[in-house]
């Protein structure tokens, strides 16, 4: 049995791995459940964030990627290990190539950190790809063209803005601020003035199900259950999106803003390709309600999502693989 190439989008949230030949086969949470007494991993992947809140004390469920970058090494190997294992993609005597995504700003440390996670787990050898660019490629744009092409990422940890032209990265910001400071917000939120204590699961329930960043561009509500900080007791509040926008408004401005950073210090040339091509965003984040009207709103620069948002980076490992075996032959 032959090993294949693959490329794994390593996210803070997800990790997606793509199998060359096969397309995107795994997409399973970045969380590991573990035994705080003896170290042993209980479950990995879906299995483990099910457990996220719901474990007696001994059992703890770690997040082992912190805003993009690998926060403990070991339970990132045990991962990583995992989920290579279980896509069966090692052959008898080779191991495969992996192409791995990071975030613009990682640290040769951190670079470092990423590249031998990937290679105890099983990689014979290993690429490292900025995410952004990576995105662009996975969305089916042209950036090996001398035009403009802007992305905007917007994953679980991080929000990697960039703009792209010949092959590389020509301005791009990389700011802590995605999806899991959006759960925080409406946890938060709801901490403050209902004076209820609620989980991650339920607060990303809530900004999937009712959420927007668009003021006034949603009118739904609902039930949410949680425990009440004064009597102790489970407690069931009416929640409305307008809410919802207003406790993520602050950090949604935060990518607002580095998106006009990055547009500020764009080669003119390349501004006038971004306002005639528009801006590409990605990730899950993409899914956020309202997000592109905002963004085109406050950029004045056509804004669209991609067609597969959330596969967009995966999918970009597998088109940079194909390029890598057409020049190792």
């Amino acid at each position: 049995m032959f090993s294949r190439d693959i490329g794994i989008d390593l996210g803070t949230a997800n990790v997606l791995i793509y199998v060359k030949g096969k397309g995107v086969i795994l997409n399973e949470p970045s969380v590991v459940a573990m035994d705080r007494r003896t170290s042993q991993v209980i479950a990995v992947g879906e299995d483990a964030r099910n457990m996220i809140g719901r474990t007696p004390e001994n059992i703890i469920a770690v997040r082992p990627l912190k805003e993009g970058v690998i926060a403990d090494f070991d339970v990132t190997e045990i991962m990583l290990k995992y989920f290579i294992e279980r896509i069966k993609v090692k052959g008898f005597m080779n191991k495969p190539r992996i192409l791995i995504c990071c975030p613009t700003n990682v640290t040769s440390v951190e670079q470092k950190a990423i590249r031998e996670a990937a290679e105890k787990s099983g990689g014979k050898k290993v690429y490292l790809e900025e995410e952004p660019k990576v995105a662009a490629i996975g969305t089916g744009m042209d950036i090996y063209q001398p035009t403009g092409n802007m992305v905007i990422d917007i994953g679980g940890g991080t929000t990697d803005v960039a703009v792209l032209s010949m092959g590389d990265i020509v301005t791009s910001e990389t700011i802590k601020v995605a999806g899991d400071v959006f759960d925080d917000n409406i946890l938060q939120y709801v901490k403050k003035h209902y004076k209820m204590l609620i989980g991650e699961r339920t607060a990303e329930n809530i900004k999937m199900e009712i959420g927007t960043v668009y003021k006034g561009g949603r009118k739904d509500e609902m039930d949410i259950r949680g425990r009440d900080m004064v009597s102790g007791l489970p407690r069931v509040i009416s929640i409305h999106s307008d809410e919802i926008e207003l406790a993520m408004r602050e950090s949604v401005h935060m990518i607002v803003t580095s998106a006009k950073r990055v547009l500020e210090k764009t080669p003119p040339e390349l501004s006038a390709d971004i306002i005639d091509r528009g801006i590409i965003l990605t990730g899950g984040g993409a899914l956020l309600h309202g997000i592109e009207k905002l963004l085109a709103e406050e950029l004045k620069v056509p804004v669209f999502i991609a067609e597969d948002p959330m596969n967009s980076v995966a999918n970009g490992t597998g088109i940079m693989l194909e390029s890598l075996s057409r020049r190792a032959r």
